[in-house]
């Protein structure tokens, strides 16, 4: 069970949602997985039986937020609390994808605003005016704040109903109709503070994942939250597999993106280029929200006749990353990279892949990828991060810090082997664990350590 004594109270368990990388991750470490049944009753409730002691034990739970996300979601909650319950030590969920990252925390409106008089007519310390007015605003707008007197009630009342019949600029609702929400902008419920209370509430005492969509969603958790970056990764293929790339330029996709691109650009001295998509209104959103809008894409900076790297931290339905790559080609880009670090494609998304401008998508192994390749043949490669998540474990669980997992010069300081970081490995074969170099074992993570420290090491010995 234990590769190594420093690994002895540690214990791995994997969900369903992507058993490949669980295996991956525990061979890395030199230590077996943790066996784990899980079940499903007929109407669809999920159940989980840990075959093996936890008591006292450094325990880390690796599910990714990938497939089935609300079933999987629901069983890693399960694994953690049947953890604690069983008197584990510590119990540390590993999501390599993070479930619902996508949607923030912050309340948003999903479109328009309240109708109200033109933006020209109030300050900007001034209120707008209500959406729907009065009967009495309606019949006479110059009114002042003096109420009618009584006997014009009524009188005022039925002009109303009159008015209500013609066209109005105002559109009030009349009983028994629809009522019309059009002028109000819809909210959209969030789920940011339940997923990471509801991991908390489990009994989840620290979480490790993989560039949060959101880096906000860390401030939810009131438990440490180690978020590695694919960033190293990605570096480390670009310098390694893309031929002259000082000369390539960095595209960041869309504008929420712009930050994560220029990291790259800026510490691999790298051009940068932004699709920016336009999508303010052509009238005014404050009075109508269903006015047109502009859809144009702009493109800030030079890809002419030069490669174009796309980076990004997800692609789900595709649509953003093949649009950009359509924009880059008519831009005169030689050839489009595409490097992102979680690929979910979903629904048609293979298929707009493999009949787009991209010559070639880098994604991880955060998620499933078989698929995948099978559909995208020689158009898709995919880098390996188990040994990133299984040096963040081992790391983490003797109290080292995990600073230089976000240096990407460290990963061509350690020896990871000769071997390009998406090859695959032999999990049944156990002859790459103390490999430095070859084509085909992983180096033994638990000494993994600078080159200089060991030559240090071998003076010493020598002495």
């Amino acid at each position: 069970m234990d590769g190594h004594k420093g690994m002895r109270n540690l214990q791995i368990l994997g969900g369903s949602s992507h058993p490949e990388l669980v295996s991956r991750i525990c061979h890395n470490l030199a230590i077996d997985p943790s066996e784990v049944a899980s079940t499903k009753f007929s109407n669809g409730e999920t159940s989980v039986t840990i075959r093996d002691s936890v008591r006292e034990k450094d325990v880390y739970v690796i599910q990714s937020g990938c497939g089935n996300v609300n079933d999987n979601f629901i069983e890693l909650l399960i694994m953690i609390s049947a953890c604690k319950t069983a008197s584990a030590g510590k119990v540390t969920a590993v999501l390599p994808l993070f479930p619902y990252s996508r949607q923030p925390d912050v309340p948003y409106m999903k479109s328009g605003a309240p109708a109200s008089s033109s933006a020209g007519n109030y300050s900007y310390d001034s209120t707008p005016g209500t959406p729907q007015p009065s009967a009495r605003a309606m019949l006479n707008p110059d009114a002042t704040a003096t109420p009618p007197p009584p006997f014009a009630l009524s009188s005022a009342m039925s002009e109303a109903a009159a008015a209500s019949k013609k066209k109005s600029k105002y559109a009030p609702w009349n009983p028994g109709e629809p009522e019309n929400n059009t002028g109000y902008r819809q909210w959209v419920a969030q789920a940011g503070t339940l997923i990471a209370s509801l991991l908390t509430c489990a009994g989840a005492d620290h979480i490790i994942t993989m560039d949060l969509h959101d880096p906000q969603f860390q401030g939810y958790f009131d438990i440490p939250v180690d978020n590695l970056y694919g960033k190293p990764l990605l570096q480390h293929y670009i310098t390694t597999s893309i031929a002259d790339y000082h000369n390539a330029v960095i595209v960041s996709p869309d504008a929420g993106g712009a930050k994560r691109a220029t990291a790259i650009a800026d510490s691999l001295g790298m051009a940068f280029a932004l699709i920016h998509k336009d999508r303010r209104r052509t009238k005014n959103h404050l009075t109508k929200i269903s006015g047109d809008k502009s859809n144009s894409t702009i493109m800030v900076g030079d890809v002419h006749d030069k490669v174009a790297i796309l980076i990004d931290d997800l692609v789900d339905t595709g649509n953003t990353i093949t649009r950009a790559a359509k924009l880059l080609k008519d831009q005169g880009a030689s050839k489009v990279y595409a490097i992102i670090t979680h690929g979910l494609f979903s629904g048609d998304a293979i298929d707009r892949v493999n009949n787009s401008a991209i010559d070639k998508v880098i994604v991880t192994n955060s998620t499933p990828q078989d698929s995948h390749q099978q559909l995208l043949g020689d158009k898709l490669e995919v880098l390996d991060v188990s040994r990133v998540f299984a040096e963040a474990i081992r790391r983490i669980h003797n109290g080292e810090s995990v600073s230089m997992l976000f240096d990407h010069r460290r990963f061509s300081d350690c020896e990871w082997g000769s071997a390009p970081l998406r090859n695959t490995v032999n999990l049944n074969s156990t002859s790459g664990l103390a490999t430095k170099s070859g084509t085909g074992g992983y180096p033994h993570l638990l000494n993994w350590q600078k080159p200089e420290r060991r030559m240090e090491g071998q003076k010493l010995n020598h002495a």
